[in-house]
C-alpha cells in the first residue's frame, strides 16, 4: 500500500510534469510564445499540480470557466525541488504561511469520476516573488493537453473509463530527498 502522502508524477531524469488549467487567452499566448507571457499574471501565486487526476477534478475536465485549457508544464526537477525546499505547509502557523515563498497543501487524490481516494496529492503554490524564476528558469516546455482531456472526459461520460485511462499520463512515486520528505510531511 502506498503511503498516504506521496508525490506521484510523470517525470524523467531531468524534468517533472505539473499541470495547470487556464482561460484560452492565457493558454494560447503561452503556447504561441513557448513560455508564460501576459495575460498570465506574474503578480499572484500560481498553483502547480503533478497529479493529472487532481487537476481534472479541480477544472471539471477543463469545463470550469477560466479553466477550459489544460497545459502540461514540464519543469526542471532542480526547480521543483528548490520550490519544495522553500515551501511551508498551508496548515502551519499563519504568520509563517504569509511569509512563505511557496505554499504546499495536500488534498485527497481523485478518481476519474471525482471521488476522493484514501491518499493525498500535493498542490504547490509558487508565490509572486518566485514566479519569474518559475516561468523563466524552471519551465522547460508547455504542451496543450486539452484535446486529450476532452476525449477522456467524453469516454468517461459514455461509460468507457478503461479506454479513457489510456489517455492519462503515467504517474509514479517521485523520489524526494529524505530531508524534503520530512519537510513536506503534514505530521513532520
Amino acid at each position: 500500500m502506498a503511503p498516504p502522502y506521496q508525490i506521484r508524477a510523470d517525470y524523467d531524469a531531468r524534468t517533472i510534469v505539473v499541470y495547470q488549467a487556464y482561460a484560452p487567452a492565457i493558454a494560447d499566448s503561452a503556447l504561441r510564445a513557448g513560455r508564460f507571457v501576459t495575460p498570465f499574471s506574474f503578480h499572484r501565486m500560481t498553483w502547480i499540480k503533478p497529479s493529472f487526476m487532481w487537476l481534472m477534478h479541480r477544472s471539471n475536465w477543463a469545463r470550469k470557466p477560466g479553466q477550459e485549457r489544460v497545459l502540461a508544464v514540464r519543469m526542471t526537477r532542480e526547480g521543483w525541488e528548490e520550490a519544495l525546499s522553500r515551501a511551508v505547509l498551508t496548515t502551519a502557523d499563519p504568520a509563517a504561511v504569509a511569509e512563505a515563498a511557496v505554499h504546499v497543501q495536500w488534498d485527497p487524490e481523485r478518481s476519474p469520476r471525482g471521488a476522493a481516494l484514501n491518499h493525498y496529492s500535493i498542490q504547490v503554490g509558487i508565490g509572486r516573488h518566485l514566479i519569474r524564476t518559475f516561468t523563466d528558469d524552471w519551465v522547460v516546455s508547455l504542451t496543450d493537453l486539452t484535446p486529450q482531456v476532452r476525449k477522456a472526459a467524453s469516454l468517461i461520460q459514455t461509460g468507457h473509463a478503461a479506454r479513457a485511462q489510456r489517455l492519462f499520463p503515467t504517474e509514479r512515486a517521485y523520489p524526494l530527498p529524505r530531508a524534503l520528505e520530512n519537510h513536506l510531511s503534514p505530521g513532520g
